[in-house]
Parts: structure tokens; sequence; C-alpha cells
């Protein structure tokens, strides 16, 4: 574990109040500082990378709004506009009266900003899971690997199978939030919000726990369509199915996080579905 795990269990060590034994004593400190530096030089890197494709890319909100009001354009604000919309289901705003649930954590959000290749504007807006407590259970959402892909294309192929690729968009919007967090309203929630407390109600990117939230979405609905996961790759789903002309076979789902590849003889018929409870891409 150590290892394969580092940082993790560095971190896991100093929570559980375990890095003064022996096995990590001389350790703990060692790994800590290493990441310190890593998480430094990346800093460092990342202020100085200031402008992608020849346009300056913003750090914060206030500066992207700023850099809109210099060059007499609204692209970033369109950009943190989108964003907000799409999030717009994770948030619930505490009304007069209401007060915070018990246990609720603080913690702080922050937009990430990007150009994409057709110059597109693109904003990011990110939870600061680090502020959370690290959970006993299962933070990840697993995913298929290399080998059961490949095998998956040859049963395709010996089969004669069709395959179709779907990404699910906004994917952990989808799961509800399994910690208890909320934020202060900032600039990119609108002038009128500023300033209100804001309950998080979705598994939103960067919380520890919404990759996990999400792969137990996806897999009550892979289950409610009739698929099982394989014993050898978890993210290989598979399901009885039989041709027209009577050719007995399985039907596949493989799951990369939210990208989906199924392959069966009507793929098509099996992304429908999928795009009844999801927006697919």
């Amino acid at each position: 574990m150590k290892e394969a795990y580092p940082t993790q269990v560095a971190e896991f060590a100093v929570s559980q109040g375990i890095q003064e034994l022996p096995g990590f004593q001389w350790w703990v400190p060692h790994v800590l500082k290493r990441q310190s530096r890593m998480i430094n030089a990346v800093k460092t890197r990342f202020k100085k990378k200031m402008h992608k494709y020849g346009i300056q890319v913003p750090l914060t909100v206030e500066e992207a709004y700023q850099l809109d009001k210099d060059t007499n354009t609204d692209y970033w604000h369109r950009a943190i506009l989108k964003e907000m919309k799409n999030n717009a289901v994770a948030f619930k705003f505490l009304e007069e009266g209401e007060h915070v649930p018990v246990g609720s954590t603080w913690i702080p959000f922050h937009m990430i900003f990007d150009v994409k290749c057709d110059l597109t504007r693109k904003a990011q807006f990110v939870a600061g899971g680090h502020w959370t407590q690290v959970p006993p259970q299962v933070t990840y959402s697993s995913v298929v690997t290399r080998e059961s892909i490949r095998i998956a294309f040859l049963i395709a192929a010996l089969n004669e199978l069709d395959i179709l690729v779907a990404d699910i968009g906004n994917a952990y919007l989808q799961a509800p939030a399994r910690e208890q967090v909320h934020t202060t309203a900032g600039p990119e929630f609108g002038p009128s919000r500023i300033g209100q407390t804001v309950i998080i109600v979705r598994a939103l990117y960067g919380l520890k726990l919404s990759g996990a939230a999400w792969h137990a979405q996806l897999s009550e609905t892979l289950y409610g369509m009739g698929f099982k996961p394989s014993l050898a790759d978890a993210d290989v789903w598979y399901k009885a199915a039989c041709k027209g002309n009577g050719f007995e076979y399985y039907e596949y789902i493989l799951v990369y996080v939210d990208d989906i590849l199924a392959i069966s003889h009507r793929p098509r018929t099996v992304m429908e579905t999928i795009k009844k409870q999801y927006r697919l891409k």
C-alpha cells in the first residue's frame, strides 16, 4: 500500500493519529513534504500559464468578469452562466428562518477556466473536497480495463455485433451528494445571491465521494435494465439476448466513469433506454 498509494496512506495515518508509530514515523513526514513540493510546483506553473491559444485565462471569477469588461466581450460571462445553469440542480439556498443541517461542513468552491481548441471559453465549478474528513469507505469510481475492452471487441467481431459509444453529460450531478456540505454563494451565483448559504445536494466535482456516488447511481440503472456485472471486471455488464434469427448471445455494457460502450445486435436500443434517465452525448 505504501508503494502503490503513498500519499493516501500517509494522509490516512495522520487522520487516524498513527503517524508516530514505528511503521510510519520516518516515512509519513517524507511523503507529505514531497506532496507539498509537488503541489507548490504545480501552483507555480499554473500561475505562470496565463494564456492559452493567445487568450488570457483568468484565475478567479472576478478576473474573468474584468477580462470581459476590458475586451468589451461576454465570453467568460457566458461560460460561467452555462456552468452554473448545468449545476443548478446541485444547489439548495437556505430560506429565511432555515438553518444549516446539523453536521454539515462549510467548504470553499472555485471556478477553473480553460479555452477549448475552437477558442470557446469553458468554466468548471469545483468543490473544495479536501476540506472534508477522509471517509472510511471507497471514494472512487472504478473503470473498465483495457484488456476487458479488447476482449469485448473480439466478442463483438466473432458474434457479428455492433458497437455504440456515448458520453453521459454532467454525470456526477445525476447522483445525490453523500457528504453533508454547504458553502457561501460568490459572484458566480449572481449579484442577488452573493453571501447566501448554499446546501450542496448533488455529487459535485471535487467532493471525495462524488465518484463513488455516481458509480452507485449508474449501477442501479444497469441493474434495472437487467444487466449484471461480470466477476472478472465489475465495469463489464452483461445480459442474455437473442437475435431475430434465434441466435443467442450476451449484450455488454462497458463503463468508464461517464463513458458508455454498448455491444449488441441493436446497441441503439440499449442507449435509448439509458437516455430516458440520463443526457447522452
